[in-house]
């Protein structure tokens, strides 16, 4: 990758592994997580292993990190809902 194409790559990525970044810290906040769909986040890890996966084959660091970010997100994620459900049921 060279140049505005590594930026841009770069910028995508990052924002799309932060964008769960409200939901964790909202639930964390809140203690509860009550609509958060397990069907949804299965779907979104396994697309974000799939794009690690891609990453480590085309040895592309920047899609590599940034899938790897947000898969840690919401494996975070899961884990207080597992957390906030159990507790407040």
């Amino acid at each position: 990758m060279k140049g505005l194409e590594l930026y841009v790559g770069l910028f995508a990525g990052i924002c799309t592994a932060i964008s769960l970044l409200p939901q964790l810290v909202k639930i964390i906040r809140e203690k509860k997580a009550n609509a958060i769909s397990y069907g949804m986040l299965a779907i979104l890890m396994l697309g974000l292993i799939s794009w690690i996966v891609y990453g480590l084959i085309k040895t592309d660091y920047p899609i590599i990190i940034t899938n790897g970010l947000s898969l840690a997100l919401n494996i975070l994620i899961v884990i207080f809902t597992i957390k906030y459900k159990t507790s407040t049921t």
